[in-house]
């Protein structure tokens, strides 16, 4: 076999005659450049040519300085320089000069590997213009060539497989002609007969006996090896007959000598041309010096003309999702850009066991290059570029479909809307979350990255790590911003670059199983993710925030809008969560440093933090990807009720007279327990004094509604301005707390739980809708006769046509309360 390289510069002596039949041209150099990769067999040289991909070799620099060509990870058997040269070892002398025994076996089986890759994406691609092919030759014992490739070994086994199916049905059906039939004559001499009603009667007759059929021992050997290459290579040679074939332990040791033992002890048992034909072919697979006769009546070749092109559909099928699945606009971008691949998965920053289906858009560009090469400013950029592109699509969606969908037929504009109660659609992905539901604008972090190639030293297939990152010493991270320390802006984009390893790609391509494919799919999604995640730590700090008073906080960030925007997202699925991300500078006094410093502790008057520790952390750590939840949860609970627990009564309470408040009412509340007092007085989500009264929808039927209650409508119109709260024992106390309502607002059962309202319910179910009134101070409206206000109240309700519950909300106006104050 003769060996040359993709893109590597020869010169015209070393290869004329072997790339006689491509017919390819000089540079202005006149030195030859192949741009195929695959395999033909050459006249010229009366040898198979298999061109290898530029990938297994590297750049490095001669003893003069002069960049050159080498072949990666090879250690020569004789060479003074330390390194193979391609032109080192095209002639088979080459080869046996140079190469060690472990890397000869590599290329031989690396031709098949090449062979299957390019045949699978000939047989995907609808535009088959980037493969060149030729039908294989016939294999036969006339005119011959002297070819020993594994390649042509296997592609022969297949080839007579397919065309030999009646040799194999004739044969089969004459071994197994008469076989169980009774040999009346040895039975009548050898064995003894009763006599029943006259006839005689054989207890023991004697079968015609089957003997060692060596055809058959060889269609064994022969359908085992069809297995064994389609589940190794994928290849889809169907076995039509029946046997019981060697199993796969039995068949290693066929692979390591005995094979080429037992066939050559049943070799001279076969007489008929077809019959020797499988023979060789069984004996060259075992042995793989063996000579295959092979007709040279047909050339024979597979070639891709740009084999960049094969590599980018490898990885898309690999990693990216289909065309089917990515929306117009994305993937082939109106500015006539062309992302090489792009999925929905996982968002970078959220709790990955939540179950959500929050995705992110993963945009990835295949870099075909040799070892060692590095990117140009201009992938760089064309790289930011699609990622703009889709932030400003995604945008399109929401804020203006009409835009996004001017020069669309019906039938793409559906597409393109999907329905979003679909949680997997285009619109359920939304990568800028709007000030008025969240309180702060921020765009999602959109994973961007290169895929190049690379080989191991010792030339693995298949390893723990298939996915590495590029380059040394942040080499692989590019950063693209219009402001600093703005990680959740539409214009900070974040580049990385890592390596795959190419032998697998290969391997995973040309098998072409779609189960081990979608396996591999997951495990190189989850790989990019949490790759993407440790570039981001490199250049970002990560917090997680939770606000011991929502409503306070809420307020905080709009005042400071400016300094936070751009550093605050809610990528959790509870979005009172908050994730800030501060630039990391490992110089404490630089001005970056202090602004954080500053931001800081602002943030923490109001929110419970947690740093969120780097991924390298000791196991337990919080990091990016877990649920922060748990951890803030007790801090802000505590902080809470350390508050609440402090709430002290005020020296001087401001005096409000009831005389100034013609129209308005009061309710007078009950609360059950210092627990519901707490609850009262700041112990909650909204981190304030809120009260709350039974409520019901206008719809609801009427034995639906919880005694007491009332709709939203109905106490709008009370103009309630103060709300008194009592509890057990009030009537020997006399005491009792008076607030002013400062807003209000209707809550539902389950938003009511999310407040932490402490529910009687042992189950935790709130009893009902509720009617929330919020608190901006406690009050004074003179002294009350409180006993004799709720015993009044009571009885009205009683009395009235709805009836009376105990404990719930009475209601008195300003003016008649006047009665009451002593």
């Amino acid at each position: 076999m003769r060996i040359l390289f993709e893109e590597h510069s020869y010169k015209p002596e070393d290869v004329k005659e072997v790339l006689k039949d491509l017919g390819v041209l000089q540079d202005v150099e006149k030195n030859i450049n192949i741009s195929y990769v695959g395999y033909f067999y050459s006249e010229a040289v009366k040898d198979c040519v298999f061109i290898l991909p530029k990938v297994l070799l590297t750049e490095r620099k001669d003893e003069s300085g002069k960049k050159i060509d080498v072949i990666a990870d090879t250690t020569p058997k004789d060479n003074k320089d330390g390194y193979i040269k391609p032109e080192d070892i095209i002639h088979p002398k080459g080869q046996k000069k140079y190469f060690r025994e472990e890397y000869s076996k590599f290329i031989y089986e690396f031709a098949v590997w090449i062979f299957r890759a390019l045949s699978v994406y000939r047989q995907k691609k609808t535009d088959r213009k980037a493969i060149y092919y030729k039908q294989v030759p016939q294999t036969g014992r006339g005119k011959r060539h002297q070819a020993n490739t594994f390649l042509d070994i296997l592609l022969s086994l297949i080839r007579f497989n397919k065309e030999n199916q009646d040799f194999f049905m004739f044969t089969i059906r004459n071994m197994h002609s008469g076989m169980n039939k009774i040999n009346w004559t040895k039975t009548i001499a050898k064995s003894d007969a009763f006599i029943q009603n006259g006839t005689p009667v054989y207890i023991n007759p004697i079968n015609k006996k089957r003997r060692i059929n060596f055809d058959e021992e060889l269609f064994v050997i022969f359908f085992s090896i069809l297995r064994h290459i389609n589940d190794k290579f994928g290849f889809r040679a169907p076995i039509n007959f029946q046997y019981d074939l060697i199993d796969e332990k039995r068949f290693k040791q066929y692979l390591k000598g005995y094979g080429q033992r037992r066939l050559r002890q049943i070799k001279y048992k076969y007489f008929s041309d077809r019959a020797l034909v499988l023979w060789d072919l069984c004996y060259a697979f075992f042995d793989s010096a063996y000579k295959l006769a092979v007709n040279t009546d047909q050339k024979e070749y597979l070639l891709a003309k740009n084999f960049e092109i094969v590599f980018e559909a490898m990885i898309d099928e690999l990693i990216g999702d289909g065309e089917d699945n990515i929306p117009r606009g994305l993937k082939k971008q109106d500015d006539g850009k062309q992302v090489d691949h792009m999925y929905r998965f996982d968002a970078l920053i959220r709790d990955d066991e939540e179950k959500t289906d929050e995705k992110i858009y993963y945009i990835g560009d295949s870099k075909y290059y040799k070892r060692g090469h590095r990117l140009g400013r201009t992938s760089i950029y064309k790289q930011f570029t699609y990622a703009r592109n889709v932030v400003q699509w995604n945008l399109d969606l929401f804020l203006d479909e009409k835009i996004a969908t001017r020069d669309m037929d019906e039938e793409e504009k559906n597409d393109y809307a999907y329905d979003t109660s679909d949680k997997t659609g285009y619109k359920s992905i939304r990568l800028r979350k709007d000030n008025s539901e969240f309180a702060t604008e921020g765009y999602n972090v959109i994973p961007n990255f290169f895929i190049s190639a690379f080989v191991y030293p010792d030339r693995r297939y298949n390893a723990a790590e298939n996915i590495v990152p590029h380059g040394e010493d942040g080499r692989n991270i590019h950063v693209s911003y219009q402001f600093e320390n703005r990680l959740f802006d539409r214009d900070t984009l974040i580049l990385s670059h890592y390596d795959v390893n190419f032998l697998y790609v290969i391997y995973l391509y040309a098998r072409n199983q779609q189960g081990e494919s979608n396996r591999w799919k997951k495990t190189v999604r989850e790989k990019f993710r949490d790759e993407i995640r440790k570039v981001l730590e490199v250049k970002y700090d990560f917090y997680a925030m939770k606000a011991y008073y929502e409503d306070d906080a809420i307020d905080f960030m709009r005042t400071h809008f400016q300094e936070l925007n751009g550093k605050i997202y809610t990528p959790y699925g509870n979005s009172k969560i908050y994730s800030l991300a501060l630039t990391h500078d490992d110089n404490p006094d630089s001005s970056v440093s202090k602004k954080n410093r500053d931001i800081y502790a602002q943030l923490e008057k109001y929110f419970a933090i947690v740093r969120l520790k780097k991924t390298t952390s000791t196991v337990g750590e919080l990091k990016l990807g877990e649920n922060p939840e748990p951890v803030l949860r007790p801090i802000t609970e505590a902080e809470r009720a350390t508050r609440a627990a402090s709430y002290t009564h005020p020296q001087w309470l401001t005096e409000h007279h009831l005389e100034r408040y013609p129209g308005h009412t009061l309710v007078v509340g009950y609360y059950r327990n210092e627990e519901h007092l707490r609850w009262i007085l700041g112990n909650n989500n909204k981190g304030t004094l809120i009260y709350n009264v039974r409520a019901h929808r206008a719809q609801n039927a009427k034995d639906e509604v919880r005694l007491g209650s009332h709709t939203e409508n109905w106490y709008n119109k009370q103009n309630t301005k103060f709300v008194i709260l009592y509890t057990d024992g009030y009537e020997e106390t006399g005491e009792y707390f008076v607030f002013h309502v400062k807003d209000h607002a209707y809550l539902k059962k389950e938003d009511v739980l999310e407040t932490g309202y402490p529910t009687k319910d042992p189950n935790g179910q709130a009893e009902s809708d509720y009617y929330l009134y919020r608190f901006d101070e406690e009050v004074s409206v003179g002294k009350i006769d409180i006993v004799t206000l709720i015993k009044d109240l009571s009885a009205q309700a009683l009395s009235s046509s709805e009836g009376y519950v105990l404990h719930q909300p009475l209601f008195i106006s300003a003016q008649d309360l006047i009665n009451y104050r002593k």
